[in-house]
């Protein structure tokens, strides 16, 4: 099985539910973003985690395939904030 799939959606998934929130907009970049462009970006991170979910469950089943994306996620999440943290610390 390949991991890389569903661990780019998981990853891109984090990447955009991480810019729909205003406090990250507003210090990445430099302003927030229009209310539609932020639901917009909320919807694509919610459907690339479960199109990553999608694919483990119907490549592994319910219970192997919700392990695997518990780990993804957990992964992914932690480069997200790694990268947020990074971003943070260079501006100042």
């Amino acid at each position: 099985m390949n991991h890389l799939l569903p661990f780019a959606l998981s990853l891109a998934g984090f990447t955009a539910l991480a810019f729909a929130v205003r406090r990250q907009q507003r210090d990445i970049i430099g302003r927030p973003l229009r209310p539609t462009t932020t639901y917009v970006l909320r919807v694509a991170g919610t459907c690339a985690l479960l199109f990553a979910l999608g694919i483990l469950v119907a490549e592994k089943g319910w219970s192997i395939g919700l392990v695997i994306f518990s780990g993804h996620t957990s992964i992914a999440a932690g480069i997200v904030l790694c990268a947020l943290i990074g971003q943070a610390r260079m501006v100042r």
